[in-house]
């Protein structure tokens, strides 16, 4: 069916990116479609942050964009003209007051993902944005290199402008099923590797399962590859049944992934005695002694760490937990002590973009406008957020540029 109206834009896909580009071309007095393939929108912004919804951290421009990594400096001009300080400001003019409990993540006060979904609802009804849903777009159409509209399964919508907004391949019960990236790729636009990421990892060790009732905080976890060295990353850590996990785990797995994919598996080193280094841990450890010479080594290991983590250390050192500290040869202490500072683990594989909460990898920025969000192989075109190369760790760093990116996006600025 042909529906024959023209309209100024239409946005594909309704999370987070996509409602901010609506409601900033709307604000200009745009005539705006927003179509939305699940029946309802904002499904995975419900879902961020375990509903708590991490809308962005308090981190300055320049430091923000080195999370990013290589690529950060893409987001340059569009954190210019909307950073945290104006996101905050956005939600407080649309009715939902913020706060940064740490000092560093924002989040509504309300802590619920709800409220900025209704809050963004509720703008977007203000501006008389038309909403689709149940609408999955087959196909962007063009003319002359020009957007001339899109085609659903059942309709035409015509349009001067579209933005691409559909997200990336995290989650596919949200909706997530990489069609933005197929529509790219039709339009002559290059799209990198795809790969899972900042999800839980599984190893190839198993005495990880005993050590599933404690979160142990301030890891630090390192590639044991010489090649791959610099890879990095801090937080909690938490064991499971099959592997890891965590939010050590989660900024890991963005670099991890594509590792997997190369190797097979990588080595991995866990420092879990909050930067503790060895002198450090065999000093903690005869102080420990003086105070009681008859205490056990897992006993002495128990002020360090959680009990069962401490004895399967011990197991895996060869020291037998219940033997003195006092009494275990030179070597054997040296080897716990290692083991203390840098614990070895092998990780073998993921669940895949099932649990994946981001996709690292997308449409290639090279193709991509950073002063408007527009692509450079069809006039008209535009991008934002998850669907582009680019994606950021834990703590605010994904929603931010999400917002970002849609609000550049849906101020439609004609590439020069």
């Amino acid at each position: 069916m042909k529906n024959e109206k023209i309209y100024d834009l239409i946005v594909i896909g309704g999370g987070a990116a996509g409602m901010m580009a609506a409601i900033v071309a709307a604000r200009e007095k745009k005539s705006v479609l927003l179509l939305e393939k699940l029946s309802k929108i904002g499904a995975k912004l419900k879902a961020t942050g375990g509903g708590r919804c991490n809308l962005t951290n308090t981190l300055e421009n320049e430091e923000f964009m080195t999370k990013f990594g290589r690529n950060g400096r893409f987001m340059q001009d569009a954190l210019k003209l909307f950073d945290h300080n104006a996101l905050v400001g956005f939600f407080k003019e649309i009715g939902v007051d913020t706060h940064a409990p740490d000092g560093f993540r924002v989040f509504p006060t309300s802590h619920s993902s709800s409220t900025i979904i209704e809050a963004l609802l509720g703008e977007i009804g203000r501006l008389d944005v038309e909403i689709l849903t149940s609408q999955k777009v087959e196909k962007i159409l063009h003319v002359d290199n020009c957007v001339s509209g899109v085609k659903t399964a059942e309709h035409l919508f015509h349009a001067k402008n579209v933005i691409v907004a559909t997200g990336g391949l995290g989650y596919p019960t949200l909706g997530a099923e990489g069609d933005g990236h197929d529509m790219a790729r039709e339009l002559g636009h290059k799209v990198t590797e795809l790969h899972p990421a900042m999800m839980p990892l599984h190893t190839k060790e198993r005495w990880v399962e005993n050590c599933r009732a404690d979160t142990i905080a301030k890891v630090e976890l390192r590639v044991a590859m010489k090649k791959h060295a610099k890879i990095r990353a801090d937080g909690d850590l938490i064991f499971t049944k099959s592997g890891i996990r965590g939010p050590v785990v989660l900024d890991a797995a963005r670099d991890l992934t594509p590792l997997l994919d190369k190797y097979g598996e990588v080595p991995i080193l866990l420092n879990l005695t909050k930067g503790m280094n060895e002198e450090q841990i065999l000093n903690h450890l005869k102080f420990q002694t003086a105070k009681n010479q008859h205490a056990t080594t897992l006993e002495l290991l128990s002020t360090l760490l959680p009990a069962p983590l401490s004895n399967e250390l011990c197991l895996i050192a060869e020291v037998d937990p219940q033997a003195a500290y006092s009494k275990i040869s030179g070597a054997q202490r040296a080897k716990l002590v290692r083991l203390l500072a840098w614990t070895p683990l092998t990780v073998t594989g993921h669940e895949g973009f099932k649990m994946a909460m981001i996709t690292r990898g997308g449409v290639d920025l090279k193709d991509i406008d950073p002063k408007s969000m527009q692509s450079r192989v069809i006039k008209g075109l535009y991008f934002c957020g998850e669907i582009m190369n680019l994606d950021g760790p834990c703590g605010g760093y994904n929603l931010q540029w999400s917002f970002a990116s849609g609000h550049m996006a849906g101020l439609l600025r004609k590439s020069t």
